[in-house]
């Protein structure tokens, strides 16, 4: 049965996710997924055939293997987030077999916006695309923020403390950024993930906020053992101050 020009317009409108695994019967499932979810679907099955399909269709959001023929998903990962294909903050969701906490920091400390382990349920991949592309969609406005000699801008993602630059991860970034937006306010490790990270403690280990605090401390303070900035308060989280 032919579509109606509406709802060729409306395929036309929809956001374009590019799906990068070698799997044919995986992309399959998940084409079908994100295609009834109101997707516009590409495919990629390696990694150089990625970063060509990035270049020339601008996805919305790439969902990402890790395990890749001719170029590894990591190095896709890195290639993106390092301005290679035009657009370095294209929201991307890895993909990957392995389910070590290892990897999954890996992965997102290099810029991933989620991080599904297979096997996944093909709706719930669809739900984290609407999610991160949501969030992707409405995130920072784009306005600095400062906090005393902190002063992060969103647009450019840089920061600066003192007048210094100060070189982050994108999560790190991420995280900063989220906790100085909100200053003097308490964040459970729970909450962070989740608004952070965007996902849910029970796959991503709350220990990976406990390591990007511990990182952002090493950048941030001068002494890391007595934070001035980026404190903790005891039995419930962390928050961003003024130091005194």
């Amino acid at each position: 049965m032919s579509q109606s020009a509406a709802e060729k317009v409306a395929d036309v409108r929809a956001p374009v996710v590019l799906v990068v695994d070698d799997d044919a019967a995986i992309r399959t499932v998940v084409r079908w997924q994100l295609d009834d979810a109101g997707f516009r679907v590409v495919e990629a099955d390696d990694g150089p055939s990625a970063l060509r399909r990035i270049r020339d269709d601008h996805p919305s959001l790439v969902v990402l293997d890790l395990s890749l023929p001719r170029l590894g998903g990591l190095d896709v990962l890195r290639s993106v987030r390092g301005g290679q294909t035009g657009r370095s903050d294209m929201p991307i969701i890895v993909l990957s077999g392995r389910s070590g906490e290892t990897d999954r920091i890996v992965g997102l400390d290099l810029g991933a916006d989620d991080y599904l382990v297979k096997p996944f349920s093909p709706g719930e991949l669809a739900a984290r695309v609407r999610s991160v592309l949501r969030r992707s969609s409405s995130e920072l406005s784009g306005e600095a923020i400062v906090v005393g000699t902190l002063r992060v801008e969103p647009a450019s993602r840089r920061v600066l403390l003192g007048g210094a630059e100060v070189d982050l991860t994108p999560k790190e970034f991420d995280l900063l950024a989220f906790l100085a937006a909100h200053p003097r306010h308490v964040f459970t490790r729970s909450q962070l993930v989740d608004r952070v990270w965007n996902a849910s403690s029970e796959w991503l280990g709350e220990a990976t906020v406990t390591e990007h605090v511990h990182r952002l401390r090493l950048k941030l303070e001068k002494d890391p053992s007595h934070p001035r900035l980026l404190r903790t308060v005891r039995g419930v989280g962390y928050q961003l101050v003024e130091p005194e």
